[in-house]
Parts: structure tokens; C-alpha cells; sequence
């Protein structure tokens, strides 16, 4: 009976956990969920406000108290499950996740909706880094590349396809459920992610786990909300001062996470955010592209649901619709990441730059030549382009950021990438958000949407730009 027992703890000593079909599929839909409802809520706000008497402030937490919750503890996510597991972290999370969509969809008051989103976001930081580090863990060579490849896949279609989802599920009306059928369609897909969690996904934790960084944590946690808060808050708030003490203290408070770190890593223990981590040239460059796209992306699935609805009188279905190509391309494009990699090397991500300036210049030519008859026809060429260039750019640079860094670190270093690109998602709509809600009392709506377009595109020109700085190859 003894042997029977410990055979397991046996075998994993012996052979390396693999993460089967089953597995990656499941791991995937939990990576799936949390980029979904950053997105899913754009095109259900205006009935959210109409239904709980909410203001625009309010309606800009229900969206910023996710996305702010998830970024500060994404990191932490990720050391948690390096430490006692990540398969027990991400039941843990999946299982938080989906009730706290059950307290979203039942939300009576606009506040309780806001306090549900937040606790909402933190379980998903505690859900999402462990994909990452199942998948660096658990999968080598050829399996793990195309593991990435189909990673990457699922984020970009994931925050395309919320938009989309969001505008049928407010039009359905399900059983008269309106916008709270948003929130409450995650709680069945829960229950199976969790069902098939339990029986496919492999445990994995470090070899050498370490205690977490409290201090690191505080600092980060400082750092994220002083950058954060007042941008995402501060245009609807009329920007009282708070907000702009918040953003004068946010470099010294980055200033400070950054010192306690490089102090804890050069006494040899390992901090929340290693700086030696950024010593490989595949993270360091890999994250400095990553935020001017998610900036972009975020900023661009914002303004445009709002554009649709507002200024061209679209319903949720048809404004969610309209980004459908995108969507589609996305995925078909993304699939072919891995084999053009191989032959061409990284420079696929600066041919998909390229790609996507030209969608997004047709979208500019669309808007300036049909407003305000602007749909799903009238953007089809440019969504669908631009959904392509965007498939050959962010599931690349996923791969190359983790590309070099240990599976000890797999936690770690998947937690820094996702902080990374949830905090330009919410830069995103924080920065060409408010600049488009700005313009459009003085400009119009047509202007407002096609500068803040233009500005995105010099975003992309950045982000093509930087492509050239990557390594040639992915090791």
C-alpha cells in the first residue's frame, strides 16, 4: 500500500509532468476567460449604465477595477502557484473566477458591480499565470512552440471575439437577463473548465521555490495603482488633485520597487520581479515592444465600440460584429506563426507591423469616405488586414519573451509578461480612450475617431521599429 502511494511522487521525480491535448485545451480556456471579460463589458456599458443609473465614472471602474486588480497581482499569481503549485493555483482561480462572474451577473447597484469586478480580476491573476508557466513546464521542442503558438492565438482572438460575444449576449436578452448575461455565460464554462482541469492538467511547481517577496509586492502594487488609477479615472473624475499627487508619486515608486529588487537579487534570494531577468535580451526587447501594442490593441477595441454605438447608432450585435473579420483573421493567420517562423525568423513580427498600419490606415480611409454609414462592409478589408498583422505580431513576441527563461522562473517570468501587457491594455483605454472622448465634444465624432486612429498608427510604426531590434532567432 506504502508503494502504491508514493509511486506518483515516484514517477515525477523521475519523468517530466507533460501537458497532454486535453490539457492544453483546458489550460488555454482558463487563459481564455480572463482576456474575454476585459473586453466583453465595451459594448454592454451603455445598457449597464441605463440599467443601474450608473455615471460615466462608475462605468469606467467596472472596467478599470478589473483591469487594474488583474495587473497588480499578476506577478504574484504567478510566484504563489511556482510555489505550491500551479494545477492547485489555476482550480483555485478558475473556481474564483467563476464566482465572482456569478456575483457580477447578479450585481443589484452599479458599486457592488464595481466591487465584483475588482475581486473578479484578482482571481483571474491568480488563474492566468499558471497557463504560462504549465505550458514552459510542461512542454518542450516542437510541442512547446506550437503550445505558444496556439497561446498567442487564444489572446489576441480572446480579446477580439469578448467585443463580439458582448454585443449578442446584451441583444439576446437571454431569459431577460440583459447585460448580466455577460457575466453569468462564464459560470457554466467554469464548471467544465474545472472538470477537465482536475483530470488533464499536470501539477508543476519550481524546484527551488522561494518565499514571496512582501516588500516587491507592496512596491509593485504601489507602482501599478499610482500609474493606473489616475489615468483610467482621471478624465471622468474632471482630474481632481489626488490624481495628479498619484502620478507624481508613480516614478518613485518605481524607482523604489526597483531598488528593494536589485537589493534582494544581488543577496542572492529571489525577488518578485527579478532584475536579472531582464538580462536576457529576448525579455528585455520582447516587453518593450509589447506595451505599445497593447496599447494600441486595447485603445483602438475601445474607441471603436464607442464610435459604432454613439456616432453611427449601431446596436451591440452589429458593433461587435463589425470586428468579426478581425477576429477570423486573427486565428486562421496566427496558426501559420510557428512555420513562418521557422523560415523567416522574428522579422515575421516586423512584416506584420507593416501589415497591420495598412489595415489601419483602411479603416481611417473608411471612416473619412462612409461616415456615418460605417459597418461591418465598410470596415471588412481594413479589420480583416489589420487582424492579420496583429496575428503575426503577438503570438511571436509571447514566444520570444519566454523563449530564454527557465521553467524555475516559468511563473515568474510568464507573470512579468502578462503584467506587462494587461497594464498597456489599460494604458490603452486610459490614453487613446480619453484622448478620443476629449475630441469628440470640439471635433465631432468622425475626427475624433480618425485622429486618435492616426495615433495609433504612429504606435504601430514604433512598435514595427522596435521588431528590428529582435533577436533573429527564437532559441
Amino acid at each position: 500500500m506504502t508503494e502504491t502511494l508514493t509511486s506518483p511522487t515516484t514517477r515525477s521525480s523521475v519523468a517530466p509532468p507533460v501537458l497532454g491535448g486535453l490539457g492544453l485545451f483546458t489550460v488555454l480556456l482558463g487563459a481564455a476567460l480572463p482576456l474575454i471579460d476585459f473586453f466583453i463589458v465595451n459594448v454592454a456599458l451603455p445598457t449597464i449604465g441605463r440599467d443601474l443609473h450608473a455615471s460615466e465614472a462608475v462605468l469606467e471602474l467596472v472596467v478599470a477595477g478589473y483591469g487594474v486588480s488583474y495587473a497588480v497581482l499578476l506577478v504574484l499569481g504567478g510566484r504563489l502557484g511556482d510555489l505550491f503549485g500551479r494545477r492547485e493555483f489555476f482550480l483555485g482561480g478558475m473556481a474564483a473566477f467563476g464566482l465572482t462572474s456569478l456575483a457580477c451577473g447578479l450585481a443589484p447597484s452599479a458599486w457592488t458591480l464595481v466591487a465584483a469586478r475588482v475581486a473578479q480580476g484578482a482571481a483571474a491573476a491568480a488563474m492566468l499565470p499558471q497557463v504560462l508557466a504549465t505550458i514552459q513546464s510542461a512542454t518542450e521542442g516542437p510541442r512547446r512552440a506550437k503550445a505558444m503558438g496556439l497561446y498567442g492565438a487564444t489572446a489576441g482572438l480572446s480579446m477580439v471575439a469578448g467585443q463580439v460575444l458582448g454585443g449578442v449576449l446584451v441583444a439576446a436578452d437571454i431569459a431577460g437577463t440583459g447585460w448580466r448575461a455577460v457575466f453569468l455565460v462564464n459560470v457554466p464554462v467554469v464548471v467544465v473548465g474545472l472538470f477537465l482541469a482536475a483530470r488533464a492538467v499536470p501539477e508543476t511547481r519550481s524546484q527551488r521555490p522561494e518565499p514571496v517577496d512582501g516588500p516587491g509586492t507592496v512596491l509593485l502594487a504601489v507602482s501599478l495603482l499610482t500609474l493606473l488609477v489616475p489615468l483610467t479615472e482621471g478624465r471622468a473624475a474632471g482630474w481632481p488633485l489626488w490624481t495628479w499627487l498619484a502620478l507624481a508619486a508613480f516614478p518613485f515608486a518605481a524607482w523604489a520597487f526597483y531598488a528593494v529588487e536589485r537589493r534582494a537579487d544581488r543577496q542572492g534570494r529571489t525577488p518578485l520581479v527579478p532584475p536579472s531577468l531582464f538580462v536576457l535580451m529576448s525579455v528585455r526587447r520582447g516587453l518593450v515592444m509589447l506595451v505599445p501594442f497593447s496599447i494600441g490593441f486595447s485603445g483602438f477595441m475601445f474607441v471603436i465600440a464607442v464610435a459604432l454605438q454613439r456616432g453611427v447608432g449601431l446596436g451591440p450585435v452589429p458593433a461587435g460584429l463589425a470586428l468579426a473579420p478581425m477576429a477570423v483573421v486573427f486565428f486562421a493567420v496566427s496558426l501559420c506563426g510557428p512555420r513562418l517562423v521557422a523560415r523567416y525568423g522574428t522579422r515575421v513580427v516586423t512584416a506584420g507591423g507593416l501589415i497591420q498600419a495598412v489595415g489601419l490606415t483602411l479603416i481611417v480611409l473608411a471612416a473619412l469616405r462612409s461616415w456615418p454609414d460605417l459597418g461591418v462592409l465598410e470596415l471588412l478589408p481594413g479589420a480583416a488586414v489589420a487582424g492579420a498583422g496583429q496575428a503575426l505580431q503577438l503570438p511571436v513576441l509571447f514566444r520570444i519573451i519566454l523563449s530564454e527563461v527557465p521553467p524555475t522562473r516559468a511563473g515568474v517570468g510568464g507573470g512579468v509578461m502578462i503584467t506587462t501587457q494587461q497594464s498597456g491594455l489599460a494604458l490603452g483605454v486610459a490614453t487613446l480612450g480619453s484622448l478620443f472622448l476629449a475630441l469628440v465634444p470640439g471635433w465631432g465624432m468622425r475626427d475624433a475617431l480618425v485622429t486618435t486612429l492616426l495615433v495609433q498608427l504612429a504606435g504601430v510604426a514604433l512598435t514595427t521599429a522596435l521588431s528590428l531590434r529582435l533577436p533573429r532567432t527564437i532559441s
